[in-house]
């Protein structure tokens, strides 16, 4: 969904400044370190407007939870939602190919990619999110035995046909029941159509 462009953003996002990590490659080899107070460090790739990014730092709020998000329009819903409760996650904009920039090996303990374009024709493979090139960058992010936790309301991109996860070592499973929804999530469940949930493994 494209998200409208909002005249007010900049002053929104100044007022939100608490909740952003303006330069996250600083912090490069160093989060563990300088976060010290969490016993792990999540990140979520595309956070959206923020309802997950909420939801999933409330219950456990001795995880720091990092949002990427690269549209700053929708970005700034997210920090809203954060700073108006003090959530335990901060936000920065960057796009996922700039992960190797932003964090050292084992540097994040879990991923979670919620609803990301399925990008569906042939051309546009090298784009999606589970292509077999991200996919490299994630096992670098994660320590052995970390895991990516994927939803998507593609059932092609959930299995492994489209994205090839599996042929490149990940172990596949169902995701655990409960977790917290994206505003997609919500009114897709609403709808009563049908969402993949997996939990990719690092081998």
């Amino acid at each position: 969904m494209r998200m409208r462009k909002k005249p007010n953003l900049i002053p929104r996002m100044e007022r939100c400044a608490a909740v952003q990590i303006r330069t996250p490659e600083d912090h490069k080899g160093r989060w563990a370190e300088e976060f010290s107070q969490y016993r792990e460090i999540r990140l979520e790739l595309g956070c959206g407007r923020g309802r997950f990014t909420c939801e999933q730092a409330l219950r456990e709020p001795d995880v720091l939870l990092l949002a990427l998000e690269k549209v700053p329009d929708a970005m700034v819903v997210a920090m809203e939602r954060v700073g108006s409760r003090a959530y335990r996650t901060s936000a920065f904009d960057r796009d996922a190919e700039l992960l190797p920039e932003m964090f050292a090996p084992g540097e994040i303990s879990r991923l979670y990619i919620n609803f990301p374009d399925p990008w569906p024709k042939k051309k546009q493979f090298k784009r999606r999110l589970t292509a077999p090139e991200f996919l490299d960058k994630y096992r670098a992010l994660l320590p052995e035995g970390g895991a990516v936790w994927f939803k998507t309301d593609n059932g092609p991109l959930s299995t492994g046909r489209s994205n090839r996860s599996g042929g490149c070592g990940w172990a596949l499973a169902d995701m655990p029941e409960g977790t917290p929804m994206t505003d997609y999530e919500a009114r897709f469940t609403e709808m009563g159509l049908p969402i993949h949930r997996v939990v990719a493994t690092r081998p």
